[in-house]
């Protein structure tokens, strides 16, 4: 059976991707220190000995989570614009340091590849849209430099130290296990939790600025089919839909399915580093990996939504 890594395992995307690995008859450790990420999150009976409870800033070759692992999916980081700004260096020596303790540890351990979960925020504010993997970056936080950094790590191993790696660049996810709770909320969240509670959802800005917004069940595919896609190492992907949807018209469609059209949105100041419009190419991920984007918006509304229906109904 393949053994497989996933760090942040835990978070959102992670528990999807600890359940996809189980579909596809692989085994999956986790690794995370639970400072964004909940064992709720994790297969009801999911084996307590697999579960390691740590950050990967200690991590180690010597490590029991690296031992005859073939595949680390590297999910684990502070991923927020504004924590970024306010602890620059905490988040760097996560999402920079961390990364790197990483890829050595995998290396030394025998890993074949790691597929590294890197950012859209990358592009930063250039105007030229669809954003692709050739435009030269232009990180507008510390996050986004720092996920920059960690992919550059990354593909220094794979064309000089002999491990595989793959980063993708994230757009937007969304889906069942994101959690409305943090200051930080993603939009679909936080825009699902208000229509559901009844009260407006907060915009920054004015709302015009545009995501690619990509359900967490396209993402996940695409993180497997990176494991495996033989011409992906040493490559930077785009894993995102390919629509670009303003964040008011984000908002009209969350409250109207939630049945609460009559809410309006209230706003507030724009946030620093944030970006104002991006949507991606995806035609690198289509020909390396194979992959598709398969759920629609409006379907991946409807499964988040009946997600957290069901959980405010359970208490």
């Amino acid at each position: 059976m393949k053994q497989v890594l996933v760090t942040g395992g835990c978070g959102f995307i992670g528990s999807h991707l600890v359940r996809l690995a189980a579909t596809k008859g692989a085994e999956a450790r986790i690794l995370d220190n639970l400072s964004s990420g909940y064992e709720r999150n994790l297969p009801e009976g999911f084996p307590a000995e697999r579960l390691f409870r740590e950050g990967v800033e200690g991590l180690s070759a010597g490590h029991p989570a690296l031992q005859g692992v073939d595949t680390v999916f590297h999910l684990a980081a502070r991923p927020s614009v504004p924590v970024s700004i306010r602890e620059p260096i905490r988040t760097f020596e996560v999402n920079v340091v961390g990364t790197h303790t990483l890829l050595a540890a995998a290396r030394e351990a025998g890993v074949r590849r790691v597929v590294f979960a890197s950012s859209s925020s990358i592009y930063g504010d250039r105007p030229d849209l669809p954003k692709h993997e050739e435009q030269a970056p232009r990180p507008l936080s510390p996050y986004a430099a720092q996920k920059l950094s960690a992919e550059q790590l990354g593909m220094a191993y794979a064309r000089s130290l002999g491990l595989e790696v793959v980063a993708l660049r994230f757009f937007n996810v969304f889906g069942p296990r994101q959690d409305p709770g943090s200051a930080y909320a993603a939009a679909v969240a936080a825009f699902v939790a208000a229509a559901l509670e009844g009260r407006p959802a907060t915009i920054y800005g004015d709302g015009e600025q545009t995501r690619d917004f990509t359900y967490v069940g396209d993402v996940v595919e695409g993180c497997w089919l990176a494991s495996t896609a033989p011409q992906a190492s040493g490559e930077v992907i785009n894993l995102a839909r390919g629509v670009q949807v303003s964040v008011n018209e984000l908002c009209q469609a969350i409250f109207q399915a939630c049945g609460r059209a009559d809410l309006q949105p209230v706003y507030e100041p724009e946030r620093a580093g944030d970006v104002k419009h991006s949507v991606a190419a995806n035609a690198k991920a289509r020909e390396l990996l194979g992959w598709e984007p398969r759920v629609s918006l409006d379907e991946g509304l409807r499964h988040t939504i009946e997600w957290a229906r069901s959980v405010r109904a359970s208490g």
